[in-house]
């Protein structure tokens, strides 16, 4: 609030006053200061609550942030929370949540982290997940979380699938030579890649993905299957040989890591190009797949890096950690991740909101006029802003924009006798 004491302590760096004054409010009960200071006065609430949608929304990364927070509290060996206080937990988080005007970014964020979460085997349960996307529906509606209730049912599809599939293998005597588990993913519920990422896999491993390609596509007659390996696990077999005795672990590791560690079954040193050049993985992916194999956690380090420091360059060669120890039988290898997104990647997740707004916008539009047929310039924005509010508020700049483009395109025309009056055109 301007001209207050509060903004004079900021101006002029009064830290002992703030932490004074953050102290007595701190010391209220919750609830207490709207309700007894200011009996609960609706002029206040409502300006107290406008205040606070601004200043959340000032940070335009505050869907990302919240959906990483809801990220970390429904992941497996989180900090020993009880079912009730992950609950608690969720609704707090539905609270800001309601503030946030740029929904439709969290969804995008929530539906990348799900995606994470299931596929990777992740999730704390199926029902702290399913309540978490009841109380999103309850807030915004079916058409919100419609997508995320398909990315559940196309788990339990694939469950079915891979029974069929197993039975298939069985009456047809077909030996893979490698136990596999495919998850079929409906394009559009899920946040895959429309071409499929590169990877080129050695014969065993990409002669099992082809038998299941031909069976899957035999039972289901103009569909299409892409592999998509940036989403996928392995389970390798390991032998280190260092010491005095070999010593044999289960290594769990990305579907990227596979690749690149069974290349180390041909010959004993590769370069960072060559890696490259052999298994064709997107150089972002395939960067933070050797940096998790060779300079990550010293109790994951599968791969020896013969030059020093942890920088990984083109030239840099590479060997198996032969001297590898652990305690566990089953070593399981975190992806070197940075927690949130790179700007690049923000850039790009930007443009893939503003592109699906466009459509959204142009949906809205076209709802109201064929209801209403005929309607001035300012009435058609202002309707089109409250029907959208609950996803996002689109700029009138925006939205003038689209109404531009449905008429190029006659689904509106304008009146002859004001340009501020469109017509719908059936």
């Amino acid at each position: 609030m301007e001209n207050s004491g509060l903004v004079h302590m900021l101006e002029h760096d009064r830290f002992d006053d703030l932490l004074c004054m953050y102290k007595l409010f701190r010391a209220v009960s919750d609830g207490a200061f709207l309700e007894k200071s200011f009996l609960q006065d609706r002029q206040f609430k409502q300006q107290m609550n406008s205040d606070f949608e601004f200043f959340l929304n000032l940070n335009s990364h505050s869907p990302e942030y919240l959906s990483l927070f809801i990220d970390d509290k429904l992941k497996k060996g989180g900090k020993g929370l009880s079912e009730q206080e992950v609950e608690a937990l969720l609704d707090r988080a539905m609270v800001l949540f309601r503030f946030l005007q740029d929904k439709d970014v969290f969804e995008r964020y929530y539906k990348q982290h799900l995606a994470k979460r299931l596929l990777l085997n992740k999730s704390l349960s199926d029902d702290a997940e399913k309540t978490m996307i009841s109380k999103l529906k309850h807030e915004c509606g079916c058409q919100f979380t419609s997508k995320l209730e398909g990315m559940f049912k196309d788990m339990g599809v694939s469950d079915s699938t891979m029974e069929e599939f197993r039975r298939h293998l069985e009456n047809s005597g077909n030996e893979l030579g490698l136990d596999l588990y495919c998850r079929v993913l409906t394009t559009g519920f899920w946040p895959t890649q429309s071409v499929g990422a590169k990877c080129h896999f050695p014969p065993h491993v990409q002669n099992a993905f082809d038998v299941f390609k031909r069976f899957y596509l035999c039972k289901h007659s103009g569909r299409q299957l892409q592999l998509q390996p940036n989403l996928g696990s392995a389970d390798l077999n390991a032998c280190f040989y260092g010491g005095d005795k070999a010593r044999r672990h289960i290594i769990t590791v990305s579907t990227y890591q596979m690749a690149l560690l069974l290349l180390f079954n041909q010959r004993d040193r590769w370069s960072y190009e060559e890696l490259a050049t052999h298994t064709e993985i997107p150089d972002k992916d395939l960067m933070r797949a050797v940096q998790s194999l060779a300079v990550g956690k010293v109790t994951q380090r599968i791969l020896v890096k013969e030059n020093k420091g942890k920088e990984i360059l083109p030239a840099d060669t590479f060997i198996v950690n032969d001297g590898f120890t652990s305690k566990h039988y089953r070593v399981k290898i975190q992806t070197v991740a940075a927690r949130g997104e790179t700007d690049p990647e923000r850039k790009e997740t930007r443009c893939k909101v503003d592109e699906d707004r466009k459509h959204e916008i142009e949906a809205a539009i076209v709802r109201i006029m064929k209801a209403r047929k005929t309607m001035d310039h300012n009435q058609l924005v202002g309707e089109c802003i409250q029907q959208l509010r609950h996803r996002f508020v689109p700029a009138p700049a925006a939205i003038k924009k689209r109404i531009e483009g449905l008429i190029e395109r006659d689904y509106l025309a304008r009146s002859d006798s004001d340009r501020k009056v469109y017509h719908y055109v059936a």
